[in-house]
C-alpha cells in the first residue's frame, strides 16, 4: 500500500512514517524542507517537496495529514493566529482539491485534529458527541475537519483524529516539562484542577494503524487514553516518576500575563473520553499515566 504523509518530519509524523515503513508500507513524506526526510532513519521514504510536483495518474491508497504549525511555539498575534490556520485549513483544503483531480482516488484520508475542538469544559466528561464551547481553538478544529470531510465527496473515507497530549521521549509536551521537574523546581498550573487527556505515541501510532486496516472506521475519534487526569495528578505522577518533589506551581495570573490567550492551553480544561475506540474494541498499550511516563523517561 502506497501512503502519503503529510507533516510527517514532526513529533508524530516521522514515528508513524517509520513504523510503517517497517510494516512495508510503500511512504511519501510531504515537509516544506524535504532534506528533514532524511532524518526520519530510513532511507526508503520518499521525499516530497510540494503538492504541486503531484501528477493526476499518481495515486495513493491512503493520505494521513498531520501538517500544521506548532500551536504553542509563540504568543497568539493576529498573524500568529492566521498562520496557524493556514497551516492547517490552507494546506488541508489543498490536499482536498488534489484528491478532486487524481484519476484514482485514496481509499483513506486520516486528517489531523485536536481535542481543542470541545473547548474549555470543567469537569464535564466529553465524548466524540458532546457539545463544543466555541474559542480560537475549538473554531480552528472545527475548520479543519469540515475542510478534511470535503474528501468524502469524491468516494473517500475520512477519519478524524482528535489528538489529546502526546506523550513520548524526544519532543511534545514531556520535553517541556523535563528540565524544571528533574531541578526539582515543576509544580501544578493554575489551581491543577483543570483536566488533561493524554496519550502515549505508540498508542497514537496503534490507533492510525487501526484506521488503515479497519474499513469501518469513519467520522471522528478521540485520539485520548481512557483515564484523563488532572494537572495536579499529572504533576504529581511525573515528579513521583523523576523521584524529584513538585513544590513551585505557576499562579494562573502569571501564566496569563505570559502566555496571553494562549494560556488557555494550559488552563483549560478537557475531560475526553476515547468513546468510539472503546467501542470499536482497541486496546490501549498505555492506559494509565505512570506507565506512559515510566516507558518514556526509560527511552529518553
Amino acid at each position: 500500500m502506497k501512503i502519503l504523509i503529510t507533516g510527517g518530519t514532526g513529533f508524530i509524523g516521522s514515528m508513524l512514517a517509520r513504523s510503517l515503513y517497517d510494516q512495508n508500507y510503500d511512504i511519501t513524506v510531504l515537509s516544506r524542507n524535504p532534506e528533514k526526510v532524511s532524518q526520519i532513519g530510513r532511507s526508503g521514504i520518499h521525499a516530497l517537496g510540494d503538492l504541486r510536483q503531484l501528477k493526476p495518474n499518481q495515486s495513493y491508497q491512503a493520505i494521513i495529514n498531520l501538517a500544521g504549525a506548532p500551536i504553542f511555539d509563540s504568543r497568539w498575534t493576529a498573524a500568529r493566529k492566521q498562520l496557524i490556520r493556514n497551516s492547517r485549513i490552507a494546506l488541508t483544503e489543498e490536499l482536498v482539491n488534489w484528491i478532486g483531480r487524481m484519476e484514482v482516488k485514496p481509499e483513506l484520508l486520516i486528517s489531523g485534529s485536536a481535542i481543542g475542538y470541545y473547548g474549555n469544559q470543567g469537569d464535564t466528561e466529553l465524548t466524540e458527541d458532546s457539545a463544543v464551547r466555541a474559542d480560537f481553538p475549538q473554531q480552528l478544529c472545527q475548520d479543519w475537519e469540515q475542510a478534511a470531510a470535503q474528501a468524502g465527496q469524491f468516494g473517500v473515507r475520512v477519519c478524524l483524529i482528535r489528538t489529546g497530549l502526546v506523550i513520548a521521549q524526544g519532543g511534545g509536551l514531556l520535553q517541556r516539562m523535563l528540565l524544571p521537574f528533574r531541578l526539582g523546581l515543576g509544580g501544578r498550573l493554575g489551581d491543577g484542577q483543570q483536566w488533561m487527556s493524554w496519550i502515549h505515541r505508540q498508542d497514537w501510532i496503534a490507533i492510525a494503524q487501526t484506521m488503515i486496516r479497519d474499513t469501518t472506521m469513519r467520522g471522528a475519534y478521540n485520539a485520548t487514553a481512557p483515564n484523563p487526569v488532572t494537572n495536579n495528578e499529572f504533576t504529581q505522577t511525573l515528579a513521583a516518576c523523576l523521584h524529584r518533589p513538585a513544590l513551585l506551581p505557576l499562579p494562573a495570573s502569571l501564566l496569563k500575563m505570559l502566555l496571553g490567550e494562549m494560556s488557555g492551553l494550559v488552563l483549560g480544561s478537557q475531560r475526553v473520553l476515547p468513546k468510539r475506540l472503546l467501542d470499536n474494541g482497541f486496546s490501549f498499550g498505555y492506559p494509565d499515566l505512570a506507565s506512559a511516563l515510566q516507558q518514556s523517561l526509560s527511552h529518553g
